[in-house]
């Protein structure tokens, strides 16, 4: 079905474009992800593209999603979000789920377009010369957050397409004609990268991030225009079209000043950092001698930091001191890891069964992982996309994998990753655990040696037999299946649904789990996020002691979880 062009930059534009940035970088996402000769070989630029844009069209269709349902509740009918709104969900969304250097890059360039359109000013920003001062503040802005910009990569494409749109006469008014413009100076200065950067022009290949970029272009003129543009053509353009090997990540180029035998620093590190503009300041000056490759984007509080060094325990230390890092992630590139030298490969026999798990906090990560799982982390508020899932799945390299969504809301998100799995031809079974302790008796009764299917139906029945509860504190006054709560009382949920509303941590949580016992249970596991009081486990430990025979009861600490503890019974 052909598209309906927008005609200015508003909140439908906004979300038009998201939906089909993703659809682009779906298609071109393998081809993207076969670019690896600078410095490093990963595979997987076109994921991290994709799964950046992912993060960021979910934000926005929850910005959309949420004015309907407000809208609805006052009786004034369906409506749609503000531009600003939209465009800061769009930022907002791409921060917080940038993957690689070419997604936190990307995430970058949004939010300095998002920031022309949400300008709280007299000055419209959302006809055609709105959209060339955010194309010309995104690539600005792209270039400030990488520590050693280099040019024949996505910084300079960026900068192309900018430079195209200023190009047209000031009186051009049209969005679409601007970002016609845009795209083919980008376009254009794709085909040059293997002029700028020796490796590119010694491979035949075209730049990898700058190559994902064009398709988000690309995007964009579909969303004004209705017609998506022509493939990408030009000298070593046919890279992109996949009839040669395309160009490098920009998760290792642009900002990578690294050995051209590909020696480099051993880790990759990222996380979230909470923290204000003086301490990033000084993080930057802290993490730029530790390695390269350092890109650090974001604003208002909350930053992306990304950087490969040798020292990855001084890279997160830097960061817990400019303020609180989380969502860390740490890449080993050893050989036949994730990176190997000189873009050759070792290939790694496949496992032939994997679990693959979604948990809520670092510490259950870390046991689960113990335990062998792969684990997806989500943070409260952050629930992760198909595609997390998907690499997931793909990180596990097995010809098996058992897929623990451990979220009752994830089981959807769940059941798309493992569909496009199967395609790629893994065997996915997905168990319905709708909280993390249902994991962890699945995860108990696992055994790789016997067959799938008899794995699956044992793992399944474990988690079944497991009730689960968790212990919250309302934010809002609220309806509930116990009654009516306020914004500070403490909710005790059972199996999904609000049973004890209390003002005491510890006494709602003897009471959940009192109910709980009521039916019987042979063992509880009690799992305590970073909030909850210190006297509490200890405090239900004592109650099963003193009030249930035979009942053992096991505690682990789940870090920052959102609930201030999880408790099974099975």
């Amino acid at each position: 079905m052909a598209q309906v062009p927008q005609t200015f930059f508003d909140a439908l534009a906004v979300r038009t474009w998201c939906g089909l940035a993703l659809a682009a970088l779906g298609r071109a996402r393998e081809e993207i992800d076969a670019i690896n000769v600078y410095p490093v070989a990963d595979g997987d630029t076109g994921t991290n593209l994709y799964l950046t844009v992912e993060s960021a069209a979910a934000a926005v269709e929850a910005v959309f999603t949420a004015h309907e349902v407000d809208r609805a509740e006052a009786a004034a009918g369906p409506g749609k979000p503000s531009v600003a709104e939209a465009a800061r969900a769009m930022a907002h969304g791409a921060l917080i789920g940038a993957r690689g250097n070419s997604g936190t890059i990307l995430a970058q360039l949004l939010r300095g377009m998002a920031q022309v359109l949400a300008a709280d000013d007299d000055t419209p920003h959302t006809d055609g010369h709105g959209l060339r001062q955010a194309l010309r503040h995104a690539a600005e802005s792209a270039r400030q957050a990488v520590a050693h910009p280099v040019e024949g990569t996505v910084l300079t494409v960026a900068s192309a397409a900018a430079d195209a749109a200023e190009a047209l006469a000031a009186a051009v008014g049209d969005c679409g004609t601007v970002a016609r413009a845009a795209y083919r100076g980008a376009r254009d200065a794709l085909a040059a990268t293997p002029e700028q950067l020796a490796v590119l022009a010694r491979a035949g290949v075209v730049d990898a991030g700058g190559r994902g970029l064009v398709a988000v272009l690309g995007a964009l003129v579909e969303t004004f225009t209705g017609e998506a543009p022509g493939s990408v053509t030009g000298a070593g353009a046919a890279a992109a079209n996949g009839h040669a090997r395309v160009a490098d990540d920009v998760d290792d180029e642009e900002e990578c000043a690294a050995d051209p035998d590909g020696d480099g620093p051993a880790f990759e590190v990222i996380y979230l950092l909470e923290a204000d503009d003086d301490a990033v300041a000084r993080l930057r000056e802290r993490l730029d001698p530790l390695g390269d490759s350092l890109v650090v984007v974001g604003g208002d509080g909350l930053w992306n930091v990304h950087v490969h060094v040798d020292d990855a325990g001084a890279a997160v230390e830097a960061g817990v001191e400019a303020g609180r890092p989380y969502r860390i992630r740490i890449t080993h590139f050893g050989a036949g890891d994730v990176h190997t030298a000189r873009g050759e490969r070792t290939p790694r026999e496949r496992a032939q069964r994997a679990v693959v798990a979604v948990v809520p906090g670092e510490g259950l990560a870390g046991l689960y992982a113990e335990a062998g799982a792969t684990t997806v982390l989500a943070r409260p508020g952050e629930p992760p996309a198909s595609g997390e899932l998907l690499q997931a799945v793909r990180r596990a390299h097995a010809r098996e994998v058992v897929l623990l969504p451990n979220d009752a809301d994830l089981r959807h998100t769940a059941a798309a990753a493992a569909e496009q799995a199967r395609e790629e031809g893994v065997r996915v079974a997905l168990i319905p655990t709708r909280s993390a302790v249902q994991g962890i008796a699945a995860l108990a009764v696992h055994e790789p040696g016997r067959r799938f299917d008899e794995d699956v139906v044992s793992m399944t029945s474990a988690a079944g037999a497991t009730r689960y509860a968790e212990v919250t504190v309302a934010e809002r006054q609220s309806w509930t299946t116990a009654g009516i709560c306020q914004a500070g009382d403490v909710l005790g949920l059972i199996d999904g649904d609000v049973a004890v509303i209390g003002a005491d941590v510890t006494a709602t949580a003897g009471t959940v789990l009192d109910r709980m016992l009521a039916a019987g249970g042979e063992l509880v596991t009690i799992v305590l996020g970073d909030e909850a009081p210190e006297s509490v486990a200890e405090h239900l430990e004592n109650r099963v002691r003193e009030a249930y025979l035979a009942v053992d009861t096991v505690v682990y600490r789940g870090g920052r979880q959102g609930a201030l503890l999880l408790i099974g019974v099975e």
